[in-house]
C-alpha cells in the first residue's frame, strides 16, 4: 500500500466529476480524476442521439445578477470564472450536445484539473477492513490509492426490462438515428421518456406508424415539475396521435417480442385501459427506449454499494455516501435516488449543488473545515431580512427544491448563524436547545395532481398570507425544529413573478413568525 493515498480519487470526468475536481483542487487536496476516455464528458458525444439537450440555456433573463441568472441556465458549472459560462457557448435555448462537449472540455482545461484520460476503472478493492484504503485499477493495470472514492460516471448501462425476446430489439443507444432508414415502417418505441419521444419525433416524416408503449400513462414535465418528465419539446408525436395520423399511444405491458424470419417482428400488447386485453401486433422496426441504470460492476464485494429502485441507483445517506461501504461518495445524476422522479439532482443544474454540499460535507468531516457560515442578529427583524434576500436571489433552493435548505441555528447570546445549501434531511435533530430554522422552497402538496392551465383550479391569491400554505407553485418554506416538538411552518405566499418582496403580504407575516418562535424558543433556560 502507498505511504501518501490520495485524499479523493474521483471516477468520471462528466459535467459532476469536474464540478467536484473543481473544488477540490480550490480546497489544495491531494486528488485524481479518472476518465475513461480521451476527453472530459464523453456521454455527451452521443446522448441524446438526436443531438438536442433539453436543459434550457436562457442567456436573456433581464437581470445583471449571476446568481439569478443561474435559475435560467442549466448548463454552467459553479466557478468563479465569469468566462466558464455555458452562455457564452451557444445561442439556442435548447442546444446542441456538441456545445456541451466542448464547453467540458474547456472547463477542464482552464481549471488546471488533474484527470487521467483513456483509464477505464475495471476494480475498486478495498484490502482490509471497511475503514481501508481503496485500491483502484484501470483496463491498462495501472492502480491508484485513495482514502476516500467518489463516483461519478453517471449511468452508463441500458436500463432492460424482462420481456422475452427482448434482445432481439434495437437498443436507444445504438439504433439508426437516419429517417431514411424507417421509410414506410411501422415503428414500436418502448418507453414513454423523453428518450422515446424525441425517436418518435425523428421519424414521424418517414414512418407509416410509430406506437409509444409503456405501461404507465405519459407525465407531462408542465404539470409534474420533474424535468425528466415528458417535455414540450419532444411532444410532437401526440398532435399526430389525437389529430387521428396514424401514430399512437399503447397503454400496456409489451409482455412479448417475437423476432420473425422475415426480419419484421411480432409483438404482443397487454393493454391497462381495456382489463389487459391482449393483442399480437406485427411491426417492422422495435426501438427499445427504457433509460440508463448504474454500473456497478467494477466493485469488489468487499465494497460493492447496496443499490435501490430496481438496482438501478446507489443506495445513498443524505450525506451522499454509500449506505453500506463507509468513505464511498456518489456524485451527479447517480445521486438521483434522493428525490428519484421528483427534483432535479439527475440533471447538470440540480446536482451542481448537490457536489457543493457534498464537498462542504468532505471538508467539515475530513479536513475540519467548518460549514460557512454568516453571523446575524437572532431578532424577528434581520431574520426575516436575511430570509428575503435569499429566497429572491438563491439559485441553489430554487433548482433543488425541497431537497436543500438554508438552516439558521439559533445560539444564546442573541446571535444566530446563517448556513447556506444543506441537505434538508442532513440536519438531523434540532442543532442546539433552541433548535434551528430550516429555509426550502417547495410546490405545495399534490401539485402535481393540479393542471395548471385549468381556469377552473381553484388558485390562492397572492395576497392572501393566511392561505399561503394551500398554493401548488413553488414558494418559501420556513421551518422550526427544535427538541421534543413537531416542527412549525410558514408558508410565505406563491408570486407570479417569484419575488418575495411585499412589505404586507410578504415580509411582516414572517417577520410576525420569527417574533413568535424566537420568544419561544429564547423562553427555554439553558
Amino acid at each position: 500500500m502507498a505511504d501518501n493515498p490520495l485524499d479523493y480519487l474521483v471516477i468520471g470526468a462528466g459535467p459532476a466529476g469536474l464540478q467536484l475536481g473543481y473544488f477540490l483542487h480550490r480546497a489544495g487536496r491531494t486528488y485524481q480524476i479518472l476518465e475513461a476516455g480521451p476527453a472530459p464528458g464523453q456521454f455527451f458525444g452521443t446522448f441524446p442521439r438526436h443531438r438536442t439537450l433539453i436543459s434550457i440555456n436562457k442567456k436573456h433573463t433581464g437581470w445583471d445578477d449571476p446568481e439569478l441568472n443561474l435559475r435560467m441556465d442549466w448548463n454552467s458549472l459553479l466557478s468563479d470564472d465569469p468566462e466558464l459560462l455555458f452562455t457564452r457557448y451557444s445561442d439556442r435555448y435548447f442546444p446542441h450536445a456538441g456545445d456541451m462537449v466542448r464547453y467540458l472540455g474547456d472547463f477542464a482545461e482552464r481549471t488546471g484539473l488533474r484527470i487521467a484520460y483513456d483509464a477505464r476503472v475495471v476494480r475498486v478493492d478495498r484490502p482490509g477492513d471497511q475503514r481501508g484504503v481503496f485500491v483502484v485499477t484501470d483496463e491498462r493495470g495501472r492502480r491508484w490509492e485513495a482514502s476516500r472514492v467518489i463516483v461519478a460516471t453517471g449511468v452508463t448501462r441500458p436500463n432492460v426490462p424482462p420481456i422475452p425476446g427482448v434482445e432481439t430489439a434495437d437498443l436507444y443507444g445504438t439504433v439508426s438515428t437516419d429517417p431514411a432508414d424507417y421509410v414506410n415502417q411501422r415503428v414500436l418505441i418502448i418507453g414513454k421518456g423523453n428518450s422515446a419521444f424525441e425517436t418518435a419525433d425523428n421519424l414521424m416524416e418517414t414512418a407509416a406508424v410509430i406506437h409509444v408503449a409503456g405501461p404507465h400513462s405519459i407525465r407531462m414535465a408542465w404539470r409534474t415539475h420533474y424535468v425528466g418528465h415528458l417535455r414540450a419539446v419532444n411532444n410532437g408525436l401526440l398532435d399526430t396521435y389525437q389529430l387521428k395520423s396514424q401514430n399512437a399511444l399503447l397503454d400496456g405491458d409489451v409482455r412479448r417480442i417475437i423476432r420473425r424470419p422475415d426480419g419484421t417482428y411480432l409483438v404482443t400488447v397487454a393493454f391497462a385501459r381495456v382489463d389487459e386485453v391482449t393483442k399480437d401486433i406485427p411491426y417492422d422496426r422495435v426501438i427499445l427506449c427504457t433509460g440508463f441504470r448504474f454500473d456497478a460492476s467494477i466493485f469488489a464485494g468487499d465494497c460493492r454499494p447496496d443499490l435501490v429502485i430496481n438496482d438501478r441507483f446507489p443506495a445513498l445517506t443524505p450525506a451522499y455516501e454509500s449506505v453500506n461501504v463507509p468513505d464511498l461518495y456518489f456524485a451527479g445524476t447517480i445521486t438521483q435516488s434522493r428525490d428519484f422522479k421528483h427534483g432535479t439532482s439527475g440533471f447538470i443544474h440540480g446536482f451542481r449543488y448537490g457536489v457543493r454540499a457534498l464537498h462542504r460535507i468532505l471538508e467539515s468531516r475530513y479536513h475540519d473545515v467548518p460549514w460557512p457560515a454568516r453571523m446575524i442578529a437572532a431578532q424577528p427583524g434581520p431574520l426575516a431580512t436575511a430570509v428575503i434576500d435569499r429566497v429572491n436571489r438563491t439559485s441553489a433552493l430554487w433548482q433543488q427544491f425541497g431537497l436543500l435548505a438554508d438552516v439558521i441555528v439559533v445560539d444564546g447570546d442573541g446571535i444566530a448563524r446563517y448556513l447556506e445549501e444543506v441537505p434538508y434531511d442532513l440536519q438531523g435533530p434540532p442543532i442546539g436547545e433552541r433548535g434551528h430554522f430550516a429555509i426550502t422552497l417547495e410546490y405545495g402538496p399534490d401539485h402535481d395532481k393540479a393542471d395548471p392551465f385549468d381556469i377552473e383550479v381553484a388558485r390562492i391569491s397572492q395576497s392572501d398570507s393566511a392561505r399561503a400554505h394551500e398554493g401548488h407553485y413553488l414558494h418559501p418554506v420556513v421551518r422550526h425544529h427544535r427538541p421534543g416538538r413537531p416542527p412549525v411552518a410558514h408558508h410565505i405566499t406563491e408570486n407570479l413573478e417569484n419575488e418575495w418582496d411585499s412589505e404586507e403580504v410578504h415580509i411582516e407575516p414572517l417577520r410576525a413568525f420569527f417574533a413568535r418562535q424566537t420568544a419561544s424558543a429564547m423562553s427555554v433556560p439553558i
